[in-house]
């Protein structure tokens, strides 16, 4: 679904682009598969009910709409660099926590 937004009354449309393509939970699920992620359409509904770092959603009449722009970033942002042990990723995993708070 592509998501046309037009500004109300001259004023900006709330949108960041003027076109914006929405997925369903059954689309976002296939596409996150496509990235190496597996999750079903009830677990992106638990993710948002819980609020447990589930990709970020869009309501338009209480059905959840998933942003192409937004789901792919979170998909990337779950995907760690290499590590050759539990260790090593719990190190970069500190040092990227530390760089996010610095910048």
């Amino acid at each position: 679904m592509t998501l046309a937004t037009a500004p109300h009354d001259g004023a900006e449309a709330a949108a960041p682009s003027p076109r914006e393509t929405l997925l369903t939970r059954a689309e976002a699920s296939v596409f996150l598969e496509g990235k190496g992620i597996r999750m079903k359409p009830t677990t992106l509904a638990r993710a948002y009910s819980t609020g447990s770092g589930g990709p970020p959603c869009r309501h338009i009449r209480n059905k959840p709409y998933y942003p192409l722009d937004l789901l792919e970033t979170w998909a990337e942002a779950q995907i760690t660099a290499p590590a050759a042990s539990s260790s090593e990723r719990q190190r970069l995993r500190r040092e990227a926590r530390r760089r996010e708070a610095t910048s």
